[in-house]
């Protein structure tokens, strides 16, 4: 059985900026570090991070909700945003987009996708390497 993980501070109130998508990828890794002791790891969280705040930002509406979870060796986190927004008719696609959940997928011990027209929930959970 899976031990709870407990909120690491308060959930991060993230706008589509730059300088606060950096912010927030840097909190995340300083909360993630009272968890996990390994540079690797914590590298992975903070990419990841990283990469669903972009999705938030790029394909979601409203505010982005950051939230941080941690306890025994395991770290969860969270990206809400308002739900997606509608796409612009005519509106080009780039190839070089969609990316950022294949990183997700390659570097999280588990992730998930959650969305319903009003919210969207991107979440990964990173785990510490066995001692």
């Amino acid at each position: 059985m899976t031990a709870a993980l407990h909120p690491i501070g308060e959930p991060l109130l993230v706008t589509a900026g730059r300088e606060s998508g950096q912010a927030a990828r840097r909190t995340v890794r300083e909360r993630a570090a009272k968890v996990l002791a390994d540079a690797e790891a914590l590298d992975d969280v903070e990419l990841m991070a990283a990469e669903a705040i972009a999705n938030a930002v790029l394909h979601g509406s409203g505010l982005i909700r950051v939230a941080v979870r941690g306890g025994d060796r395991r770290v969860r986190v969270e990206v809400r945003d308002g739900g997606p927004t509608p796409r612009e008719e005519g509106a080009h696609h780039r190839l070089d987009h969609g990316r950022g959940l294949a990183v997700i997928d390659a570097l999280a011990a588990e992730w998930g996708l959650e969305q319903s027209p009003d919210e969207t929930n991107l979440w990964f959970t990173v785990e510490a390497p066995a001692p």
